[in-house]
């Protein structure tokens, strides 16, 4: 079985089909699927908003974990029957999947598939944000945006681990979920955002996690603390752009460009803007050992909203599109 994207349009363009992944060649292993995440880098694509999206019909899933059922000539560490994890961007949403054998991860067996699938893209992108980029220190004030959401509710559970006040940005609805997660809530529907971090921290933030993109930076940016840093993982307000994919891209780096100027030249009081973009390799193997390490401590614990059956990918879709998700929402075979 595989899940296939026809065509532009909303969670009705996905159709379920009897095809599979190949046999692995050499340097690859066949991975049999036993849970993949849901990801808004899919409602993206449903809108032909992501860059570098394959063209239509493809199948979708950015991340998979599922058990070593056959491995290809000249791969060495990884056996039949080991519990793996992988970021594949696209392909994932299938029965079996084909993926380099460097590119796997060790899943420990104590974990639950569904739980294991919630942190692989979403776990990484955490972590390396609040670890790697930010280094959230004990006493730090930091925004989240989208705090209830897949990403936004383990940036919220590190940095809370971190020592960090947590401020997070959600609908009404979802603030019972912010709070359960540790983080003060904001409405971003009742009024300006930006007056009510201020309101609860006049000094302004030392980082703010941006997924939003577009306008939403230039508020972001504004709330900084002296030295503090914008990280921007996200393109969420793409979907409004009604003209070439690029052009909210253009828009961001101009912006980016205009700080970055700012503080060579010795303004901006010190603080910083970059982008976060996740990425397959060494370092990314390593942060998600970490993140498995802390989910099997019982230190983390993905937001799961929805665990449906990999044939109803199109409703996954479509609590994403419509807002109505909590957390990660996960396809299981």
């Amino acid at each position: 079985m595989e899940i296939v994207l026809t065509g532009e349009g909303g969670p009705e363009m996905l159709r379920v089909t009897s095809g599979d992944g190949p046999e692995p060649g050499k340097g690859e292993v066949r991975v049999r699927v036993e849970a993949s995440g849901v990801s808004f880098a899919e409602v993206q694509m449903l809108r032909r908003r992501y860059p570098r999206q394959p063209r239509f019909p493809f199948v979708p899933g950015y991340d998979l974990v599922g058990v070593v059922s056959a491995v290809g000539p000249g791969v060495r560490g990884v056996r039949v029957g080991s519990r793996v994890a992988a970021m594949t961007r696209t392909g994932a949403w299938r029965t079996h999947v084909v993926v380099p054998a460097s590119h796997v991860v060790p899943v420990p067996e104590s974990l639950d598939p569904g739980v294991a699938a919630a942190v692989v893209m979403n776990g990484v992108t955490a972590w390396q944000m609040v670890h790697d980029v930010v280094r959230v220190r004990p006493g730090q004030t930091v925004l989240v945006h989208g705090a209830a959401g897949g990403v936004g509710s383990l940036l919220v559970r590190l940095a809370v681990l971190a020592g960090a006040r947590v401020l997070g940005t959600a609908s009404a609805a979802k603030h019972d979920v912010v709070r359960a997660l540790g983080a003060e809530p904001i409405d971003y529907r009742a009024g300006p955002v930006p007056a009510a971090v201020r309101a609860l921290a006049p000094a302004g933030v030392d980082a703010v996690f941006d997924h939003v993109g577009g306008r939403s930076l230039a508020d972001s940016y504004s709330l900084l603390a002296d030295g503090g840093i914008l990280v921007n993982y996200g393109s969420a307000a793409s979907l409004r752009d009604p003209g070439h994919w690029l052009r909210p891209y253009l828009g961001t780096i101009r912006r980016f460009t205009g700080w970055w100027l700012a503080r060579v030249l010795g303004g901006g009081r010190g603080r910083r803007a970059t982008f976060y973009y996740v990425r397959s390799g060494p370092r990314f193997a390593a942060a998600l050992a970490e993140v498995y390490a802390l989910v099997a401590r019982g230190s983390l614990e993905p937001t799961i909203g929805s665990r449906l059956p990999m044939s109803e990918a199109a409703e996954g879709l479509r609590l994403l599109v419509e807002g109505r998700a909590s957390g990660k929402v996960v396809l299981e075979a």
